[in-house]
């Protein structure tokens, strides 16, 4: 259940995971500086204040953040420990040897990073470079995918085919047959692939920017 002070933890906790103040957060999310502040949190007779879901979901854009990330910060992170993740340069992904047949790290060439990751948590970090990302995630982003996580429509992804190709984009549909994937990049086409020529597919539940 989310509480007032739960939810503007959840704010504060997005804005240290990117390195920024709220304030900076608001101001990267094109809002009023002030959005966030502290005295904007409760009015001068004592009732509680909520933020708005439009400036929820403008930081969420803003730092290539999921809601299910975003909500799992509603309880400080730094309460949980930390742990590493397999980290890996997106365009050395493609490579052989990377992963095992389940689409899971494997072998050598792996670096690690810390995360707040449970025990269990099929997850791991690629480092984008270049820029057929932008706007949403810029070279030397780091982003965390969940290999286990379920795919929906709208969510952004990383996919993997059978030739060793790996792309970020938004899962726009699934079928039986194929998956239509928007891209996140405007420059760059969208693509339908066959689902037999799918290696695997992982969801993108967070980003340091």
């Amino acid at each position: 259940m989310l509480s007032h002070g739960r939810i503007w933890s959840a704010i504060d906790r997005l804005a240290e995971r990117n390195e920024l103040s709220p304030s900076a957060l608001a101001k990267r999310a094109g809002l009023d500086p002030t959005t966030f502040n502290k005295s904007k949190r409760a009015s001068s007779d004592g009732r509680l204040r909520w933020p708005s879901t439009e400036s929820i979901a403008k930081i969420l854009e803003a730092t290539g953040t999921e809601v299910e990330a975003f909500l799992g910060f509603r309880e400080s992170t730094a309460r949980r420990p930390l742990t590493v993740v397999p980290l890996l340069g997106l365009a050395q992904a493609g490579a052989g040897g990377f992963f095992d047949d389940g689409g899971f790290p494997a072998g050598l060439g792996w670096d690690e990073i810390p995360f707040p990751a449970k025990p269990g948590d099929n997850v791991f970090a690629l480092e984008v470079s270049g820029e057929s990302m932008l706007p949403l995630y810029r070279d030397g982003d780091t982003i965390i995918v969940a290999r286990d996580a379920e795919c929906r429509k709208g969510d952004r992804v990383v996919v993997k085919t059978t030739d060793g190709e790996v792309m970020a984009k938004v899962l726009a549909r699934k079928t039986s047959r194929a998956v239509d994937l928007a891209s996140l990049n405007p420059a760059h086409k969208s693509r339908t692939i066959a689902l037999r020529a799918v290696e695997w597919i992982g969801r993108i539940i967070w980003a340091s920017q």
